[in-house]
């Protein structure tokens, strides 16, 4: 595979928790080895499937997080089978598992015993809590981990109970610092001739994404409320708090508008919407409106609805595009609310060749994916191949690679090792 990271060797065996880290790093060009048990992961019977067709090969979540890897499998609690990957292992630079904490010790390959088979190889662990403390051993699905990470908090009308998103954001997240750490860890090897542990808490990694929510806490020791399509500021009780709109609908959805001023930006940003407004009759009660005045820290909450009815109204006569390409000549803080129909037909993602074709041929079918979305030129990273079947590499693995005599790998098959 083409890449910065090709040569390098990883052996994956994670469950959905990590699947997504080494396909990160399998785009960036590395051989990753997917190791599954005899039968397959778990996680491909799992919805949802093409066609929706029940089927252990047709997963969907499994076609995008396992894509540009190569499969086996591998029973880690096989005496055979741990011997051949203590065969794999030397040859590996980094190790990538999401297990219980513990669980690789027990079974002979923590991260001090894979250092006596090769003592630079690097181990990447993926666990909800991390390797310590006293939530280290919970087990979790994805909403816990998010729910106790504080990202469910967030989300949500404030008059409403908390609500996720339903996307795996723990499992992602928890992936994406995976492949960061590996890679800082790959780099500093590079530098000093040592492997590493590196240990990822998916719990940290949800905790990453509150920044905003944990410097007001910091600052004031106030928890941000959860507001739904509008922002809400804390301020002095004998203010109150602003709520301020920030999603108004369209002709054919929605559009983010900044209605404010306080700033450079804001403020030119407030006379220019206005002053487009008008030009179709809209916003006449707040033409002469002094942008310049508007301070969040004192502006009533009556002034600021008055603003948001006067511009609603236009903001709702016009499309997606029409308004994006009117905020962009007019210098305007706007932005579409794009879904996920709308983004194939996004002419910068397509400039860019994001959406990528992925042939199955065991499907007979060319499917489009998702592509990396990071760019390291020249090595592009970009899907060379799809996710593997159960031990579709077993021979190429096992005998081109290891070089175990095909009767042998006949016999590992039979005793259930492989």
């Amino acid at each position: 595979m083409e890449g910065f990271l090709e040569g390098y060797k990883i052996l994956d065996l994670t469950d959905q928790k990590g699947h997504l880290c080494g396909r990160i790093l399998g785009d960036m060009g590395a051989d990753v080895i997917k190791i599954e048990p005899p039968g397959g992961d778990p996680a491909r019977q799992r919805g949802p499937f093409y066609h929706d067709e029940i089927d252990p090969q047709k997963n969907l979540n499994w076609f995008f997080t396992n894509a540009n890897k190569r499969g086996i499998t591998l029973d880690l609690q096989n005496t055979s089978g741990k011997e051949i990957f203590k065969q794999l292992a030397a040859q590996a630079d980094l190790v990538i598992e999401s297990f219980k904490p513990g669980t690789m010790e027990r079974l002979g390959f923590g991260y001090e015993q894979l250092c006596e088979i090769k003592p630079d190889i690097i181990m990447t662990s993926i666990s909800p809590f991390g390797q310590t403390g006293p939530y280290a051993e919970y087990k979790v699905t994805d909403i816990v981990a998010a729910a106790m990470g504080g990202m469910v908090s967030v989300f949500g009308d404030a008059d409403r109970p908390p609500v996720r998103i339903t996307a795996p954001q723990s499992f992602f997240l928890g992936s994406q610092h995976g492949a960061v750490g590996s890679l800082s860890a790959l780099y500093h090897r590079e530098m000093t001739g040592d492997g590493q542990w590196v240990d990822v808490s998916m719990h940290e990694a949800i905790c990453s994404t509150l920044t905003y929510f944990l410097q007001g806490w910091e600052q004031v020791q106030m928890t941000r409320q959860r507001s739904g399509a509008n922002s809400l500021k804390q301020r002095p009780p004998e203010i109150g708090q602003l709520k301020s709109q920030w999603t108004y609908p369209c002709q054919d959805g929605y559009v983010c508008v900044a209605v404010q001023g306080a700033g450079g930006a804001p403020i030119k940003s407030g006379y220019a919407l206005v002053a487009w407004a008008n030009e179709g009759g809209y916003a006449l009660d707040i033409t002469d409106y002094k942008w310049e005045t508007w301070d969040s820290a004192t502006v009533e909450q009556s002034e600021q609805e008055r603003l948001e009815r006067a511009l609603a109204p236009f903001l709702a006569s016009k499309t997606k595009i029409e308004l994006l390409e009117g905020a962009v000549n007019r210098r305007i803080l706007l932005a579409p609310v794009y879904t996920v129909a709308d983004l194939p037909k996004n002419p910068q993602i397509n400039f860019r060749d994001y959406w990528q074709p992925v042939e199955h041929p065991e499907l007979g079918k060319t499917l489009t994916y998702p592509g990396p979305s990071v760019r390291v030129e020249p090595c592009l990273q970009k899907i060379q191949q799809r996710a593997p079947l159960v031990g579709e590499h077993n021979q190429e693995i096992y005998e081109a690679w290891l070089k175990i005599p095909g009767e042998r790998i006949q016999q590992l098959k039979a005793q259930g090792a492989i």
